[in-house]
């Protein structure tokens, strides 16, 4: 299975802005739609955001949970086998560990998939 590593989390304040990255080590991740997810203490894992595998060089289909939507942006560069999670307007509630996954449900990946290790995201008040 593909192994992924995840980049990019840390301490921010509220409003401020930070890059994930998600990558892979061995098999590149061409052929798989990637997910993000996020998981704060005491709560359950969620969907973030997920793209597509492409059928075309720029041809992918984008989604997003309710609290990423018109804040988030989800890309992906085939060539450098990463997958890029831009945050902006970040506020404290999305503070939780985020983590990119071989799919877009988290049973799917459970059962199908492989997940990272996880990056810490902090957002300060």
């Amino acid at each position: 299975q593909v192994q992924l590593v995840e980049s990019g989390g840390g301490l921010v304040q509220f409003g401020g802005s930070l890059r994930l990255s998600c990558a892979a080590s061995g098999p590149t991740l061409d052929d798989y739609a990637i997910g993000w997810f996020r998981q704060a203490p005491g709560k359950g894992r969620e969907g973030v955001s997920c793209i597509s595998k492409s059928d075309s060089e720029s041809d992918y289909t984008t989604w997003y949970g309710d609290s990423a939507e018109g804040r988030f942006t989800i890309s992906r560069d085939n060539a450098k086998g990463t997958v890029f999670l831009q945050m902006n307007n970040l506020k404290p509630e999305d503070t939780a560990v985020y983590y990119c996954a071989t799919g877009c449900s988290v049973d799917y990946v459970n059962s199908h998939g492989s997940w990272g290790q996880g990056t810490q995201v902090t957002v300060s008040s």
